[in-house]
């Protein structure tokens, strides 16, 4: 399996969701992240990370709350946002980093 920063790196466009299991948010977030990589197809990545069983990493992103967005092009952070998305938000935000 890949590792974090691998997969950041190799891909152009990462977006990196911060959840854990006991959060309402997290569990409504999903299925709408679900919809937009079937959406957006291989224009995407999405990498779940479950705070509670990666709290290093968690920390080291400095996570404060879930759920965490952070999206990645080519490796760099472009963009980062605590708190629930909507489908339509995130594919607009997506695709004006995926033309640039």
């Amino acid at each position: 399996m890949a590792s974090f920063n691998e997969i950041i790196q190799r891909n152009a466009l990462v977006l990196v969701d911060f959840s854990a299991a006991w959060c309402g948010p997290c569990q409504i977030l999903a299925p709408i992240l679900q919809e937009v990589k079937a959406e957006l197809g291989d224009k995407l990545s999405i990498i779940k990370i479950d705070v509670d069983k990666n709290q290093a990493v968690a920390a080291k992103f400095q996570v404060q709350g879930v759920p965490t967005l952070i999206l990645y092009k080519n490796g760099t952070q472009v963009w980062r946002q605590s708190g629930l998305q909507q489908k339509s938000e995130l594919i607009k935000l997506i695709n004006s980093f995926s033309t640039n």
